[in-house]
């Protein structure tokens, strides 16, 4: 678990030092007061990237060069600083070069309203979905992942330029070895998650709904065949038209397209279930259980949906929440709540 966490020059927060205890950890509060930005904080501590910006700049305090972040992980010291848009961190007080080790320490799942966009948002979100899996699942998925996309910058750059052939060539065996990899990594999580992704929709939906994940290459079995098979598709377009950076997963409910023929409500229950799959994924997996960091999710769900969202999750797991009120709370049991407004934070009763 997360046992404390330190936030310096961090969005909203000049300074906030957070005590935190195992179970439910609720951050009540009106919107736009600092309780996403705490979430964000406790990912980008554990995972090095932001869930909510593509760029850590944004998450830098109005005015100010940089931020920190600091806490601990059972027993692992973990500090993070981006300061003049770069990134540095250290684990148990000594400054790490590369970010495996730093990585391996905790595990994160991120749930928030933005999952809607697993549903009708482009393959681009549902790509990442599978890689923010791929890394906390697959041994160096993430080490691959960066290959391929060094590798596609650097032959896309090539063709917009339309350079020599024996130019573009020298970055395809790079593409080749790492796509292949992320090919066949893909497939087998969409094959791993698909009972994960049935189980879930039916807690949350109470069994009355079917929701099945297909998974969509973005490439046929032979990536290096396909890649010189388009060639002409290449030149003419200027940019590489084969590979797993057009990877995509089709959603099906009840047997239809869910971006065509779902309701609002019944997209929000899939993005639930497969956040829920992804996470029961990472709980599968040997090592250490993940952390829930769970963002205003709750407010567009009817109290029978919250109830049962909350009670799909391992009870064991530590679980950080945000909500605007909890009126709608069944059970408690041992969660604790801390109250936030205009980045401030006091601790509060269930």
């Amino acid at each position: 678990m997360l046992r404390d966490l330190r936030l310096r020059d961090f969005r909203c927060f000049e300074s906030l030092d957070l005590t935190l205890r195992p179970g439910l950890n609720f951050f009540i509060g009106a919107n736009a007061q600092g309780k996403t930005s705490i979430l964000e904080a406790a990912c980008v501590l554990l995972r090095l990237h932001s869930p909510r910006a593509s760029s850590l700049a944004e998450s830098v305090r109005f005015d100010q060069v940089g931020f920190g972040l600091d806490g601990h992980w059972d027993e692992r010291h973990l500090h993070m600083k981006f300061t003049h848009a770069l990134k540095a961190f250290a684990l148990d007080s000594k400054p790490q070069s590369r970010s495996a080790d730093y990585l391996a320490v905790a595990r994160v799942v991120w749930i928030s309203n933005y999952d809607l966009e697993l549903v009708r948002g482009s393959g681009t979100h549902r790509r990442r979905y599978l890689d923010f899996l791929g890394a906390q699942t697959v041994p160096n998925y993430l080490r691959h992942l960066r290959a391929y996309d060094r590798a596609l910058r650097s032959r896309n750059a090539l063709l917009k330029e339309a350079r020599p052939r024996q130019e573009i060539a020298a970055f395809d065996s790079s593409l080749i070895d790492s796509g292949s990899i992320l090919l066949q990594s893909r497939t087998a999580m969409c094959r791993d998650l698909q009972p994960l992704v049935t189980a879930s929709c039916h807690r949350i939906a109470g069994g009355s709904e079917s929701l099945e994940i297909k998974y969509q290459a973005g490439v046929a079995d032979d990536f290096a065949r396909a890649l010189e098979a388009s060639r002409a598709e290449e030149d003419r377009r200027r940019v590489t038209v084969v590979g797993p950076h057009r990877d995509d997963i089709t959603i099906c409910l009840n047997g239809r397209d869910a971006s065509q023929f779902a309701s609002e409500g019944q997209q929000r229950s899939i993005a639930l279930a497969l956040k829920l799959a992804q996470a029961g994924r990472i709980e599968a997996s040997p090592g250490v259980a993940p952390i829930y960091l769970i963002d205003d999710v709750f407010g567009e769900l009817d109290s029978v949906r919250r109830n049962n969202l909350l009670g799909a999750l391992p009870a064991t797991a530590q679980k950080l929440v945000t909500v605007t009120a909890l009126d709608w709370l069944e059970v408690a049991g041992t969660a604790s709540s801390f109250e936030v407004s205009g980045g401030t934070v006091r601790a509060a009763r269930v």
